[in-house]
């Protein structure tokens, strides 16, 4: 077995440990024995557990961050003063990231629910980090269309969180792609209705 070959083996095992038992259970010596190898293959490949747990989990954790950074930095080309309301193709970013998190549904389950004690036990907390810094950043423009208002931080703080919320009660409830998407393109449209009607408050004289 080539070393390629072994570091997609040991991968393919310790996912499905992973998913299983989560990571803090999770055994080396199970997924090695797996895979056709010992656990100094771990170390030699991916220097301890927490490697390779970021070597099943990075690109598909990764791969959510640039789409929705990209995604943001589309709506930051809208015009705002001229149209007040955030456009954008929703639908599609809906599809672009149901098709992106069930692409990866073991992945995703396992950085939901079975990362504690990881090095990505928090990764959840800073995918609602990264919502919040860059819906801060629409908001901020929005309300430069509106004078006398000012955007309402606790309410887009409260929105960053139920848009994570959303996709993981998603995920948890609904294995089939097709119907997720068509669970969650309400749900989205909601999202820009409050956005729309809740994210700016009068400001302070």
């Amino acid at each position: 077995m080539s070393d390629n070959e072994s570091k997609a083996k040991l991968i393919e095992c310790a996912k499905k440990e992973f998913l299983e038992k989560g990571f803090a259970k999770a055994s080396l010596r199970k997924i090695t024995s797996d895979a056709g190898l010992t656990t100094g293959a771990v170390y030699f490949f991916f220097r301890d557990k927490n490697g390779l747990f970021g070597a099943v989990v990075e690109e598909a954790i990764e791969g959510l961050k640039k789409l929705l950074t990209e995604h943001y930095a589309d709506d930051m080309e809208e015009d705002f003063s001229e149209y007040v309301h955030v456009t954008g193709d929703h639908d599609e970013l809906a599809k672009k990231l149901v098709d992106l998190i069930y692409d990866n549904y073991d992945v995703m389950m396992i950085l939901f629910d079975k990362a504690h004690g990881s090095e990505y036990e928090n990764v959840v907390d800073s995918v609602i980090a990264l919502l919040e810094s860059e819906n801060l950043k629409t908001a901020e423009k929005y309300a430069k269309a509106f004078p006398g208002k000012r955007v309402n931080k606790y309410m887009l703080h409260y929105l960053s969180h139920v848009q994570v919320d959303a996709f993981e009660h998603l995920l948890s409830h609904e294995s089939n792609r097709e119907r997720a998407l068509e669970h969650i393109k309400p749900v989205m449209d909601m999202f820009i209705t409050t956005f729309m009607n809740y994210i700016l408050e009068d400001d302070e004289v």
